[in-house]
């Protein structure tokens, strides 16, 4: 626990067998009180090792996609009875001993989710981003603080912790099950009026951590792109779908 609370740490997987040791060996565990990794129907040996590790896992039986697999992570999470949960990849791109700082930014009271950002500190390219991505990323990020009034370094990080009052409130179970679905969370988390946090965090590129290819890079940016125009016309009065209802409007989850 961390000041009182239930700390779940939830790891979307899909062949992570030759990071989860190492990702999972660096977790705080004293202050952690579950960690559940979701396996969406890897050829590898991620399930066994996972168990061998002590963690709860659920294992997809087919493929379904990035968003589903964090579906299923956030609903197994929520029934543990969490407080807060920290969101983490098992490829260790990520450094999992900043858990316990993103959880204690929730646990203070002060943010809602926290976003660990490649960005913040300049370490993205120096950990091995592509220069490509990197341009990509800062690109998309440019147009969703201009359209969203938000100030974000990055929308686009795999590594996040929430309260589980955001968990309950935003309709995440709608969303896309393709990887759009991390930015709709967070417009969604910032339509609600929940407060946003960033942590600066090193990041490491190689060959073994997931990443996508060009082709689906482009169908995200266009994703998200969309997301950010729903969520602007949000803000300015549309009542569109339920899951793009500003607090208050009667939608699906309050927003």
């Amino acid at each position: 626990m961390i000041a009182g609370q239930k700390l779940v740490v939830v790891m979307p997987a899909y062949n992570a067998e030759k990071t989860l040791r190492q990702t999972y060996d660096d977790l705080p565990h004293e202050i952690i009180d579950a960690v559940v990794l979701v396996d969406d129907y890897s050829s590898d040996r991620t399930t066994e090792l996972a168990k061998a590790l002590g963690a709860t896992v659920i294992r997809h039986p087919a493929n379904r996609g990035y968003g589903a697999n964090q579906k299923t992570c956030y609903e197994k999470a929520l029934d543990l009875g969490a407080d807060i949960v920290v969101m983490v990849h098992p490829d260790y791109q990520y450094s999992p001993k900043l858990c316990g700082a993103m959880a204690w930014m929730v646990a203070s009271g002060e943010y809602d989710l926290v976003l660990a950002s490649r960005i913040l500190g300049g370490g993205a390219l120096h950990g091995g981003m592509p220069v490509w991505r990197y341009v990509a990323n800062r690109g998309l990020t440019f147009a969703e603080n201009l359209l969203t009034g938000l100030k974000l370094s990055e929308y686009h990080t795999g590594y996040r912790a929430y309260s589980r009052r955001v968990l309950e409130t935003i309709p995440f179970r709608a969303d896309s099950d393709d990887f759009v679905f991390d930015n709709q969370v967070i417009a969604q988390t910032a339509l609600a009026g929940f407060r946003i946090g960033e942590i600066s965090c090193p990041t490491r590129y190689m060959s073994e951590a997931s990443s996508i290819n060009f082709r689906r890079s482009v169908v995200y940016g266009f994703g998200v792109l969309g997301t950010t125009l729903r969520f602007r016309l949000a803000r300015m009065g549309w009542r569109g779908e339920g899951r793009w209802r500003r607090n208050g409007d009667g939608g699906e989850g309050g927003v």
